[in-house]
C-alpha cells in the first residue's frame, strides 16, 4: 500500500490597493509574482507523476490581473522604472528605503554590486535622508535594475537576455533599466496560464480561499475567539455570517470564471474553521476543507506529541494520516488535517541544510511515521500544507534545488505517491468520522493572533463601527458608491491587518499596513458622504521599537569563569537581538534571543542568551550549540582562520564538547575538550590555552585572538547555531554573521562595524 502525500501550497498576499485612489501601497504582489508563483508550478513539468494542490487566493488573482493589464498604479515600480534624472531627491530617498527590502543573503548577496550598494546604505545607518546625496546616478541606476532582477524567478533568470544582464553585473544603462521593467509585465502574464495549463493536464488541483482572506469563524461571530481560548478579552461582538458567505461565494465565482470549473476544495484563511463555516461551505457546494492537526486534536481530545526527533508514535500517526468526514445535521464535509511538524520543516528548517540532505530527511521522516500504517493495509495520507511563497527567500536560489531533489525522490520511490487533495479523497477507503469540530486555526488551534490583544480588539471595534455605519446609511447612497463602500468593508475584513496588530508579528512595513487598514475603513465613510471618525486618524499599531543590532563601541573584559559575572561586563559589546520581523510566517520556534560579542587586547568574548531566560529544558531534547568564529584579512571576504566549538547540551548541562580549527594546528587534528560541566581549558595546550566556556542561564565563551591569528586590522565574524536531532532549529544572526574589527579601543567608538 503506497504512502500518499498531499502537498498544498498556499499562495496569498494582502490586498494592497486603495480602491479610491487606485494606488498600490506595497509592491509584494508584483514581487512575488515575479519570483515565486510561476516557478512553483512550472517545475512540476519535470515531475509529471508528482501531483499537488495550489491554493490561489482570489484577492491575489485580482491584483495580479491589475498588473498584467497595466491598470496597477505602483509607486514602488515607478521609482524602479523611471530614469534617475527624472527622480526628485524625495523619490530617491523613497527608493533607498524600499529597494533594499529583500533577503540580504540569498537575494541581495547573490548579486555582488547589489550587496556593495546595500553595504554602503548600511554605512549610513540605513537612513535614506543621510545616504541619498552620496549615491551617484550610476549607482542608483544599478540599484534600480538589480533590485528587480533579485526578485526574478529562476526560470526567468535562465532566459538569454535576462541572463546576459545578470552577467553584466554593474554599469547598467537606461536601456537595460527599461528592458527589465518593461519585461516584468510579460513575465507576470505567464503566471495564471501556467496554473490553468497544469490543472488541465491533471498535474495540479487549484483550490480557493474566501475572497479577501478573512477569518471566517470570527466573521460569523467574534465570540468564537473565546470558544477556542476561554477568558480571552474580546472586542464588541461582531456577527456577520452573511459577509462570511459572501466572501466564499465570490471566491467560487471568480475561480469558475478563471479556471472553467467550480473549485472542489477550500483552504480557509489561516486554516480557520468552525461548524458554522463548514455549514456555509457545504451549502455552496465545497467538497473538502483543510486545517491543522491542532484542530483535530482539540476536536477528538487526542493530541499529537512527538519524540525528540519529531516523529509521531504509531497510534498518533494513524489518527493524523487519515482523511475525515464531518457529518452534523445536514452538513457534510471532507476534512484534511495537516502535519504541522513536517510542514514547518520545509517552512523553517530545510533552508539551512544542503538540498539533497534536506530532501532525504523529509522522505525518511514521512516513511518512518507512515510505513507501519501502510503495511497494515490501511490507506495512509500525509498532508503537508504551508505558505508557497515566503519560505523561498531563505533558501539559496529560491529553494528550487531542494524542490527538485524532493520531487525526484518521491517520483523514484515505489512506497510514495503524491496526489492532489481530490485524488486522495477519491481513492481513500477508511475515513475517520467527526460529528463535531472545535473552532480553531493552524496557529495553536485558536484565533489569538487575530483577536484578544488590545490592538486586535481596537481594529475589530473600528471594523464593527464602519460596518454598522454602512448598514444605516448605504441605502441612501448612489449605487456605485454603495458598492464601492461595501467592497472596502470586505477588504477590511481580511485577516492580514490583524496579523500585524498585536504582539505576534512585525515587519518593516508595519506603518504602511496600519495606514492602509485605516484608509480602507475611512473610505467607507467618505463614499457614503460622511467624515471618518477621529479615531481612524490615530494609529492602531504600536511600533516594535527593538533594535536588531548595535556595533561594538568599547573593549569588554567579562570574567567567563567568574561566578559573579555582571551585566556591565558586556557594555560596549556588539549586540544582535533576534529579528522576528523579517518573515511574514508564523510558527517558527525561537530558542535563542540575544548574541553579544566583543574583543579586548587579547581575546574575543561571546555571550548568548536563550529565549525565556534559560537554556532549553531536558523535556525539549538534546541540543547542540555551535559557536563559529572566523578571522578575515583586511580587504578580503575569505576566512583566513576559523574555529568551530560544538557543545552538546541537555537540560542546561553540557554533555560533551568538540573543537575544530581550520587550518588545524600541526599534528593536532580535531581538538577535544573535556566536559566538566562548568568551564574548561583546551586539553591540548600548544594552541588552545585560554579557551574558556561556561553555561549557566546564558552561554559564554572566551577565545584568544591568537587562536584565530587575528591581529590589528583584521576582521572577525561570529555566529551561533542551535541544532536538535541533526537539524538546525535557530541561529543568531538568522542570516550572515555579527562582524567585529580588531582595532585599538579608541577606534571602536562609532566605528559602525556592520
Amino acid at each position: 500500500m503506497a504512502i500518499r502525500i498531499v502537498f498544498l501550497w498556499h499562495m496569498h498576499q494582502p490586498y494592497y490597493k486603495d480602491l479610491v485612489s487606485g494606488e498600490y501601497r506595497l509592491p509584494w504582489v508584483r514581487m512575488h509574482a515575479l519570483k515565486d508563483y510561476y516557478g512553483m508550478v512550472k517545475v512540476l513539468d519535470e515531475f509529471p507523476s508528482v501531483h499537488q494542490t495550489f491554493n490561489l487566493v482570489p484577492s491575489l488573482l485580482t491584483q495580479l490581473d491589475d498588473y498584467v493589464t497595466g491598470a496597477a498604479r505602483d509607486p514602488f515600480f515607478d521609482v524602479a522604472a523611471r530614469p534617475v534624472g527624472e527622480l526628485t531627491a524625495e523619490d530617491r530617498r523613497f527608493g533607498l528605503q524600499y529597494l533594499f527590502q529583500a533577503n540580504p543573503t540569498h537575494m541581495i548577496g547573490r548579486y555582488p554590486r547589489y550587496h556593495e550598494l546595500w553595504e554602503r546604505f548600511r554605512g549610513f545607518g540605513q537612513d535614506p535622508k543621510r545616504a541619498e546625496p552620496f549615491f551617484t546616478a550610476a549607482e542608483f541606476t544599478d540599484l534600480q535594475v538589480l533590485s528587480q532582477l533579485a526578485w526574478f524567478d529562476e526560470f526567468f533568470l535562465d532566459e538569454p537576455e535576462i541572463a546576459a544582464l545578470v552577467r553584466k553585473g554593474r554599469g547598467y544603462s537606461l536601456e537595460d533599466q527599461r528592458f527589465v521593467t518593461e519585461r516584468e509585465r510579460d513575465l507576470m502574464a505567464r503566471v495564471l496560464p501556467a496554473y490553468r495549463g497544469a490543472a488541465e493536464r491533471g498535474l495540479v488541483e487549484v483550490s480557493t480561499s474566501p475572497f479577501y482572506h478573512p477569518i471566517l469563524p470570527l466573521l460569523c461571530d467574534t465570540n468564537a475567539g473565546a470558544a477556542s481560548s476561554p477568558g480571552l478579552p474580546l472586542p464588541s461582538r461582531f456577527q456577520r455570517p452573511d459577509d462570511a458567505r459572501e466572501q466564499l461565494r465570490r471566491a467560487i465565482e471568480l475561480h469558475e470564471q478563471l479556471f472553467g470549473a467550480r473549485p472542489r476544495g477550500v483552504w480557509p484563511s489561516e486554516g480557520s474553521v468552525s461548524e458554522a463555516v463548514l455549514a456555509i461551505a457545504h451549502e455552496l457546494g465545497i467538497g473538502w476543507m483543510a486545517t491543522d492537526e491542532g484542530v483535530l486534536g482539540r476536536s477528538t481530545g487526542s493530541h499529537f506529541l512527538r519524540d525528540h526527533d519529531g516523529r509521531l508514535p504509531a497510534d498518533a500517526a494513524a489518527r493524523l494520516y487519515n482523511l475525515y468526514r464531518y457529518r452534523n445535521g445536514g452538513t457534510e464535509m471532507n476534512l484534511i488535517f495537516r502535519d504541522h511538524a513536517l510542514s514547518d520543516l520545509i517552512g523553517f528548517v530545510y533552508s539551512g541544510m544542503p538540498p539533497q540532505e534536506a530532501a532525504d530527511h523529509l522522505i525518511r521522516r514521512i516513511k518512518e511515521s507512515a510505513r507501519v500504517i501502510a503495511a497494515s493495509g490501511r490507506d495512509v495520507v500525509v498532508p503537508i500544507v504551508l505558505d508557497g511563497e515566503n519560505a523561498w527567500e531563505y533558501y539559496p536560489r529560491s529553494g528550487r534545488e531542494f524542490l527538485r531533489r524532493l520531487y525526484d525522490g518521491i517520483a523514484r520511490d515505489a512506497e510514495l505517491e503524491a496526489l492532489t487533495m481530490t485524488e486522495a479523497i477519491a481513492r481513500h477507503r477508511n475515513f475517520g468520522e467527526l460529528g463535531s469540530l472545535a473552532p480553531g486555526s493552524w496557529i495553536n488551534a485558536n484565533f489569538n493572533v487575530w483577536i484578544g490583544a488590545p490592538e486586535d480588539n481596537r481594529a475589530w471595534d473600528e471594523l464593527g463601527m464602519a460596518r454598522d455605519f454602512y448598514e444605516r446609511n448605504a441605502a441612501a447612497a448612489d449605487p456605485e458608491r454603495r458598492a464601492l463602500a461595501f467592497e472596502e468593508l470586505l477588504i477590511a475584513e481580511g485577516s492580514d491587518w490583524n496579523w500585524w496588530y498585536g504582539p505576534e508579528h512585525h515587519s518593516a512595513n508595519d506603518r504602511e499596513f496600519d495606514e492602509l487598514y485605516r484608509k480602507h475603513l475611512s473610505n467607507v465613510y467618505q463614499l457614503l458622504g460622511a467624515a471618518p471618525p477621529e479615531s481612524l486618524a490615530q494609529a492602531i499599531g504600536q511600533p516594535a521599537g527593538r533594535p536588531y543590532f548595535v556595533p561594538q563601541t568599547a573593549y569588554v573584559h567579562p570574567r567567563i569563569g567568574d561566578a559573579a559575572a555582571r551585566y556591565f561586563d558586556w557594555l560596549g559589546a556588539a549586540m544582535y537581538t533576534h529579528d522576528r520581523t523579517t518573515s511574514a510566517m508564523h510558527g517558527r520556534s525561537f530558542f535563542l534571543d540575544v548574541l553579544q560579542a566583543g574583543i579586548d587586547e587579547e581575546s574575543l568574548y561571546v555571550h548568548v542568551e536563550f529565549a525565556g531566560g534559560r537554556p532549553p529544558s531536558a523535556d525539549e531534547g538534546v541540543f547542540e550549540a555551535v559557536l563559529a568564529a572566523e578571522s578575515l584579512a583586511a580587504g578580503t571576504e575569505k576566512p583566513a582562520h576559523s574555529l568551530r566549538l560544538t557543545l552538546e547540551m541537555e537540560g542546561g548541562a553540557i554533555r560533551s564538547s568538540r573543537l575544530v580549527r581550520d587550518p588545524q594546528p600541526a599534528g593536532n587534528g580535531d581538538v577535544g575538550i573535556a566536559p566538566d560541566g562548568d568551564q574548561t581549558a583546551a586539553s591540548t595546550s600548544t594552541a588552545q590555552d585560554g579557551l574558556l566556556w561556561r553555561l549557566r542561564d546564558a552561554l559564554e565563551a572566551q577565545i584568544p585572538l591568537r587562536l584565530l591569528s587575528a591581529g590589528e586590522g583584521s576582521r572577525l565574524r561570529v555566529r551561533v547555531t542551535l541544532w536538535r536531532a541533526r537539524l538546525p532549529v535557530d541561529a543568531l544572526p538568522l542570516d550572515g554573521w555579527i562582524e567585529l574589527k580588531v582595532a585599538p579601543e579608541h577606534e571602536l567608538s562609532g566605528a559602525g562595524n556592520w
